[in-house]
């Protein structure tokens, strides 16, 4: 199987590159070999790779900055996407697409269905729907994944925590959004074991459990042994220019039917990172 990744430097991306390997012969491509931002050059990598899967792991991400680059943001996050699954569904290849908890309003009182209303609050929430519709309006085979939360390899909470606090600095941390921090391999890894069940739709795939931002900062600090004065902070106190939802818990019921493991509760799957890092 030749399998076309994009963004192997990301997160999940990085992840993916290893992860992928024992399925066929991947072809791992970065920023700098392929700009999502340039239609014609997507089309041109599709067809001289001629995968029979394409993995779209790269991302507009900058959740803030998206608010006053949302036609930069739309471009990576919506219209590469809808390059893509055209490129599909001509060569008859599976696509496999990252998108999040964003797309849902934060208001729901129990975790997200796959099939549940979208009501994105912001610039990234909006771009990364309009990737999933245009991935669906297409006729192409596809895998849509939406998880929440991510932290890996690159820039992250978790990393900006361990930062903060090996440099002795007090931390504010926002206390009332709740989700599950997410392992981008935990997500590599099951998107691995989605492409083996030929699954295809949309799924989504996070870690167990439910906490808040603040709570997985304390966490963070426990784990790696370092403390500093850690203040819990409203979302309206912290500032952010862009608004986030205030419930980001996924239920990855349909994962489980897919035959998928479900990953495990997040405090163990943050500490298996962490016992990762160098």
């Amino acid at each position: 199987m030749k399998i076309l990744l994009t963004g192997r430097n990301g997160q999940v991306g990085s992840e993916l590159a290893a992860l992928l390997q024992p399925l066929g012969n991947v072809i791992a491509t970065d920023r700098q070999q392929l700009d999502l931002g340039d239609a014609k050059a997507i089309q041109r990598a599709v067809r001289d790779a001629k995968p029979e899967v394409i993995v779209n792991s790269a991302a507009y991400t900058a959740v803030d900055k998206a608010e006053t680059e949302e036609a930069l943001a739309l471009r990576i996050n919506g219209e590469a996407p809808a390059v893509l699954a055209e490129e599909a569904k001509r060569l008859g290849a599976l696509l496999i697409h990252y998108s999040t908890d964003y797309v849902f309003d934060g208001t729901s009182k129990r975790p997200y269905r796959e099939d549940d209303p979208v009501a994105p609050l912001g610039a990234y929430g909006r771009t990364k729907l309009e990737g999933e519709k245009r991935i669906r309006s297409s006729g192409c085979r596809h895998l849509i994944v939406r998880t929440a939360w991510v932290y890996g390899n690159g820039g992250n909470f978790v990393r900006a925590i361990l930062r903060q606090a090996q440099q002795g600095n007090a931390l504010r941390v926002v206390s009332d959004q709740l989700g599950a921090p997410t392992w981008a391999h935990d997500i590599a890894e099951a998107t691995a074991r989605l492409l083996k069940t030929r699954a295809e739709g949309t799924f989504h795939v996070s870690a167990a459990g439910v906490v808040s931002w603040y709570d997985v900062a304390l966490e963070v600090l426990r784990l790696a042994k370092l403390s500093v004065p850690v203040k819990a902070v409203s979302t309206a106190e912290y500032g952010a220019r862009a608004p986030r939802p205030r419930y980001s818990v996924l239920d990855n019921t349909r994962l489980r039917s897919a035959g998928v493991p479900l990953i495990g509760e997040w405090q163990e799957r943050l500490d298996m990172h962490l016992q990762c890092l160098p």
